[in-house]
């Protein structure tokens, strides 16, 4: 199976992106900070991970300058 097909959970998520999976679900269910799609499956929630790669990559700089610039 292709890495980029994996679907990963909240605290697999969380782990990749440094945070902590209350910080994850905060941003779901806000709508705001890390914003990233998910497929929710009975009570469970997954992120594609080829999404969350996506995620890292855009928000990825070389310096601050950048951030702002994005915005």
């Amino acid at each position: 199976m292709d890495t980029a097909d994996q679907w990963l959970t909240t605290e697999e998520t969380a782990k990749e992106l440094n945070i902590s999976p209350r910080t994850l679900n905060n941003a779901r269910s806000t709508g705001t900070g890390v914003v990233i799609g998910y497929t929710k499956i009975g009570s469970r929630v997954f992120y594609k991970k080829s999404d969350v790669d996506a995620y890292i990559e855009t928000h990825t700089y070389v310096h601050t300058g950048q951030c702002k610039a994005a915005l």
